[in-house]
């Protein structure tokens, strides 16, 4: 007997016909003799329609109570489960993530997880009952509900697996698993049978929506084996475990990350320190900077130009304005239409022609690079927004499709 969790995305959930087929899915499962822990996320656009309603009570509610309402979402659609497994004739009890054990962090509306304590859902696994558990939310020391944040659900799944030592974490979502790009929006994309948490990691942080960044990360620390499958079609779908001997694909995905905003700090003057005290300004703030470009100096001067998440750019702005004429900078501009195209792949680490092809391809589409960030499995491009699906389309064509890379094996 294995203990299996499983985890069902929004789309999965989304109406009655496909709460039935994630009950069908979850009761088959446990009629293998598996016991089931079953995490869910809000239904469909139910978040998004609660964020609706708050707007048109308050325009600036506080965080806690947006908690206390954006937790009905997932209360929702964890009753409407335990309901239709019922129906199907299976003994079933649903928990909010409180109950579950979820203790968390006072950070609202962004929570982490500090501690999992699981007695609720082993106390009622023996009783032989399949469990539905509330996804991206916990209680904090003050006793108040707490949400997750973007993707919580990926985390929360993952999470029980690694307190309760589960054999298999899978995660249903609407697509067959992970793939070299988007498949709803490149053609050619191409479905992987195994990517290593690494890969992945970089794939969910560059924008790929397929896993939660914060879960790749908690199951690569446990060694919690995930896999990404549809819900709709039920076909075999996408191993993420750490690297051993899996296929030796120089190139894993093409991602596109629209969130992204530029800001360039121009006349710095060319002396030590500078750039430690605006960066640990940002970080004193909580704000994460991606790629950072400084120019070579001139006149006694250089530009600092670096990437924030576009939804941080206003308070990135604010910190710094009032900060430029302690530092000695002439002025500071941004973009907030530009997006980031990453190539991510293990494989790229001992090809240094990888930056090439890519460079190649998007020459060949016409297409201006603004900024460029390279590491060890993955090569980042900012670029106008207006340029990043052609973009995403060019490299995927140049990697997957033109035979590019026997030259460089």
């Amino acid at each position: 007997m294995s203990l299996i969790v499983q985890k069902f995305g929004g789309s999965s959930v989304a109406n009655a016909e496909r709460v039935f087929n994630v009950a069908d899915i979850v009761t088959k499962t446990y009629q293998k003799g598996n016991d089931v822990v079953v995490v869910v996320s809000a239904q469909g656009d139910t978040t998004d329609d609660l964020i609706k309603k708050a707007a048109e009570i308050n325009s600036n509610p506080s965080k806690r109570e947006m908690d206390m309402l954006l937790t009905a979402g997932e209360q929702m659609s964890a009753s409407l489960l335990a309901m239709a497994i019922e129906k199907l004739g299976f003994p079933v009890v649903s928990l909010l993530g409180w109950q579950a054990g979820f203790e968390t962090s006072s950070a609202y509306g962004s929570a982490r997880i500090k501690r999992v304590a699981p007695s609720r859902i082993r106390q009622a696994l023996d009783k032989k009952n399949i469990v539905v558990v509330t996804g991206f939310q916990g209680i904090n020391k003050y006793g108040d509900v707490t949400t997750l944040g973007r993707g919580g659900s990926d985390t929360s799944a993952v999470a029980i697996a690694a307190v309760m030592h589960a054999d298999l974490c899978q995660i249903f979502t609407d697509v067959e698993g992970v793939f070299t790009a988007d498949p709803r929006k490149v053609p050619g994309a191409k479905k992987l049978d195994c990517i290593s948490y690494d890969e992945m990691l970089e794939l969910a942080s560059l924008g790929a929506q397929v896993l939660n960044n914060r879960s790749v990360e908690m199951a690569k620390k446990y060694n919690i084996e995930l896999e990404v499958l549809s819900s709709l079609t039920r076909k075999k779908g996408t191993i993420v475990k750490e690297a051993t001997k899996m296929e030796k694909m120089l190139i894993s995905g093409v991602a596109k990350d629209e969130d992204v905003a530029r800001i360039s700090i121009i006349g710095v003057p060319d002396r030590p320190g500078l750039a430690f005290k605006i960066f640990s300004k940002l970080s004193a703030n909580g704000i994460n900077v991606d790629i950072i470009l400084q120019s070579v100096g001139r006149n006694g001067t250089k530009d600092i130009s670096f990437t924030v998440n576009a939804g941080n750019l206003q308070e990135t702005l604010d910190i710094l304005s009032p900060y430029l004429d302690l530092i000695g900078a002439s002025s500071l501009t941004y973009d907030d239409h530009v997006s980031k195209v990453s190539v991510v792949g293990a494989g790229m680490e001992s090809h240094p022609g990888i930056a090439a092809q890519m460079f190649e391809a998007l020459f060949e589409a016409n297409i201006n690079i603004q900024m460029i960030s390279t590491s060890e499995i993955k090569i980042s491009v900012l670029l106008a927004d207006k340029d990043a699906d052609r973009a995403v389309l060019a490299v995927h064509d140049k990697f997957f499709n033109g035979n590019n890379l026997d030259d460089l094996t």
